[in-house]
């Protein structure tokens, strides 16, 4: 299994429904990382296309990884370590065809909006256990209202939502994160 995540704050959709850029926060940072290395994934990709926005992002993870905060707190330092920061997913994309001669990228988007089609969980589940599956999945999370709607035309798949018993559905992109991240890679899940 290969899997990355990646945060995208640009571009977004706004509650207007307009593009939009979103501001990094510190949460996103620390709560991403954490649970991508609960879950063992191979990376995490904060994406945001302005320069004050890296160097916020390229401050906090020196602190904790280089400065006092890593010996502060070694798990954190341990969290951070497949954090990394990109202006756009082409560039994730290209540092990942590098990262991995050879070998197909698979864009998944995640959406609180149901769509037409959408992967199931259990078939995303059925690939990443895969041992003899050699593709390279990277699953995209929007910030703000989520991805606009040039960027989704771009992934390859877009899985099902996460929803609960009620019709309100606007979970945190945290926890949306941590959900999928179990209902795909959780100890103690059958394949169905």
């Amino acid at each position: 299994m290969t899997l990355h995540i990646a945060l995208v704050h640009y571009p977004t959709v706004d509650k207007q429904g307009d593009v939009a850029a979103t501001s990094v926060t510190n949460l996103d940072i620390h709560d991403l990382s954490r649970a991508g290395r609960t879950y063992g994934t191979d990376g995490f990709w904060i994406v945001h296309p302005y320069p004050p926005m890296h160097r916020y992002v390229h401050r906090v993870l020196r602190h904790w990884k280089e400065g006092w905060g890593s010996t502060y707190n070694p798990t954190r330092k341990e969290s951070l370590h497949v954090t990394e920061m990109a202006n756009d997913l082409g560039e994730v994309a290209a540092r990942l065809e590098t990262a991995y001669p050879g070998r197909e990228v698979v864009w998944v988007a995640t959406s609180a909006r149901r769509t037409a089609t959408h992967l199931e969980y259990r078939e995303m589940r059925r690939w990443l256990a895969d041992e003899n599956d050699d593709r390279v999945f990277v699953l995209v999370f929007g910030t703000g209202w989520g991805l606009h709607p040039c960027a989704m035309e771009e992934m390859d798949f877009v899985l099902e939502p996460v929803c609960g018993p009620t019709d309100w559905n606007h979970l945190s992109v945290r926890a949306a994160a941590g959900i999928i991240l179990d209902r795909l890679l959780g100890v103690g899940r059958e394949i169905v």
